[in-house]
Parts: C-alpha cells; structure tokens; sequence
C-alpha cells in the first residue's frame, strides 16, 4: 500500500534546514545584540552563555515551525480557518508561549549560576512574564503559523494544479484507448464482416440499425472536445451501441442486460469509464465461454451515492493472467481516485456463483443543464 505523502515530504529536503538556518542567524545576532549592550562582558565564557540564550530564544521557534507542519498531516485543518482553528489554536498559542517563557527563564537562571558577577547583573533582572513580553511571543507564534500556511497554501495549489493535468492526461489516455479499441482492425473488420453478412442474408434493417451504432460509437470517440465528467445517459449510449455491435458479432452467444435507475441518468460519471470495463469483461470473459454469456450493467442512486455495477459469467480469473484485469482495472481505480479522492468505493471481485464483477460506488452529482 501507497502511502500517503505529508506536505513536509514535497518540500526539498534542504528547505527543512530552512528554519534551523534563521534560527541560527538570529540567536548569532541576539547574541551579538547583547554584547553590544553590555561591554564590559568580553569573556569566552560570556560568548557562550549569550549564544546559548540566543539559542534557547530562536531555536524554540524553529522546534514550533516544524511541530506544525508535522501536525497537518494528522489534523489537516491545521492551516485553515474555521470556527474549530479560532479555538484550538489560541488555546496551543498560551501554552506554547507558557512554555517557552519558562524555558527562557530557567535558562536566564542557569547563566546567573554559572555566570560571573557582570553576567549576573546583565540576565538576573530579566523579567520574561510580563504582558508585553507575552503579546511578543504570541504574536511570534502567529507569524509561524502564517508561514507554515502560506507555504502549505502554495503546496495545496500546486498539489491540485498537478492533479488537474493528471487528470487531463487521463482523460486522454482513456479517449486515446477507446479510439485505439474502435478503430482496432478487427473490430472493424468482424462488425463490417458482420454486416456484410446480414446483408447478404436479406436483414437489411439489421444491417443498418449496426451500422448506426458504429456510427454512434466513432462519432462520440472521435470527438476533440471531451469533457472529463459527463451524464450517465451520455456514457450508456456509447456503452449500448458498443454493445450491440458485439451482439452482433456473437450472435445468440451473448445476452446484455441493462438496469438502470431512472434517477441515474443526470447523475455525472467520469467519461469513458465504464466502456473499459465492460470491454474488458467481454474479451476476458465472454470470448472464453464455451456456452452462452451474459454481461449485466446496473446503475442505483442510493441517497447522495451511486452505484455502478459490471457482472459476466465468464471465467473470471481463471485460465488467463492478470495483467489483461489489472491494466485495465487499475487504470479505472486511479481516475477515480483522482476525481474523488478517498470518496468513492471500488471493487474487482470473483463472486461465488462465479464469474467477475466490478462494483464502483461514487458520489451523486447531477449535471447542469
């Protein structure tokens, strides 16, 4: 199983070392900054308790930057506003700040100890908890938590922007592959086969009414401007055409039911995605039954859910590799993945009476008119 990337894992992993970095230019600079106001401390030791104040005061930060990045992984509203963030995050504000004005103070006592008399007179009359030095550090846990939004901000853009052209590009790969699967050789040549061989027989109207479904076939698959959901009635009318050309071709051999919902019909699906599965369920299922077949497609709105279903009587897994499912099925399974997420179900599944189905439930969307 894939896991998941945090936003942390996207950046560089030198810009993890970003925050570290400034830490320790400004602990440098507050160490500086006190020396330049207390000069009559030169000493080596003197350096190394202000750097180590400096330290103590910037580092902290660094520590809360990263705790929050690592936070979203968990809690992914960490870097959003909402009525939760307004409360929770002024809650871990107080104690952060607590926390750190008493690490400052404990570390302000350390160097009185170890300290000589002109360090103790410089850090013993430091006072930390006091309310403006309590706004200063709650307004610098603000400003943590807007830069770890920000840059989270940014990463959700460019996170979302990739999966736009992912989607694209899937969009493409499918069309790509239904053009690919209709314009095969022999698929072409077994449905004009076919209707040569109804005319020659005298069913003319049958002969026709295929030649009509391919025409429905090529005419959607062959067309530029694809959009990357359309309504369902839109996808079975590809889906019915196809399949009766592949009645056709085998005759009494295959059966095709289609239960469809009424209430389906508007309801959006990504395009080309069931074609795939039925193809896949007749050149690995039907084409390998010594007897008669039957593909069943079934479409039910439950509540806000639908429930698309593809079932044969074929072999299933038997007598064939995987791969042939695999490609096909995974495929599927990314697109849906893309356009919802972790918000829809898919199965690919033996049943006990035999056979393969392929379950998919996502959200119902009713296309705008």
């Amino acid at each position: 199983m894939v896991q998941a990337k945090r936003p942390w894992d996207e950046l560089l992993p030198r810009a993890r070392m970003i925050p570290l970095i400034i830490a320790a230019i400004l602990a440098v600079a507050t160490a500086i900054e006190c020396h330049a106001r207390a000069r009559g401390i030169q000493s080596f030791l003197a350096w190394g308790f202000s750097l180590a104040y400096g330290s103590a005061l910037w580092f902290w930060w660094a520590l809360v930057i990263y705790l929050l990045w690592r936070s979203s992984s968990r809690w992914p509203l960490a870097f959003k506003v909402s009525s939760r963030t307004l409360v929770v995050h002024p809650l871990i504000a107080v104690g952060v700040v607590t926390l750190h004005l008493g690490v400052l103070e404990g570390a302000a006592w350390l160097i009185t100890r170890l300290g000589s008399d002109a360090v103790k007179a410089e850090y013993g009359g430091l006072d930390f908890f006091c309310l403006p030095r309590f706004g200063i550090e709650l307004l610098m846990y603000g400003l943590c938590w807007f830069a770890c939004a920000a840059v989270n901000t940014q990463l959700m853009a460019q996170r979302d922007s990739m999966r736009s052209l992912e989607l694209e590009r899937q969009l493409s790969s499918a069309h790509l592959r239904a053009l690919q699967m209709q314009l095969e050789p022999h698929f072409l040549f077994n449905t004009l086969n076919a209707v040569t061989t109804l005319v020659e027989l005298g069913r003319r109207e049958e002969a026709l009414e295929t030649l009509e479904h391919l025409n429905t076939v090529l005419k959607l698959v062959l067309k530029r401007n694809t959009p990357s959901k359309i309504p369902l009635a839109q996808e079975l009318e590809v889906l019915e055409s196809y399949l009766a050309i592949e009645q056709v071709r085998f005759a009494d051999r295959l059966r095709v039911d289609i239960n469809l919902d009424p209430n389906t019909l508007d309801g959006l699906v990504p395009c080309f995605l069931l074609q795939p599965i039925v193809e896949n369920a007749i050149r690995h299922g039907i084409s390998r039954c010594e007897e008669s077949g039957w593909i069943e497609t079934s479409a039910q709105r439950v509540g806000t859910r639908m429930c698309l279903q593809v079932r044969d009587n074929g072999p299933g897994m038997k007598g064939t590799s995987a791969d042939g499912f695999g490609l096909g099925l995974g495929n599927t399974k990314e697109r849906l993945a893309h356009f919802y997420q972790n918000d829809y179900e898919f199965r690919a599944f033996q049943p006990e009476t035999g056979g393969f189905q392929v379950s998919i439930t996502i959200p119902y969307e009713k296309a705008t008119s």
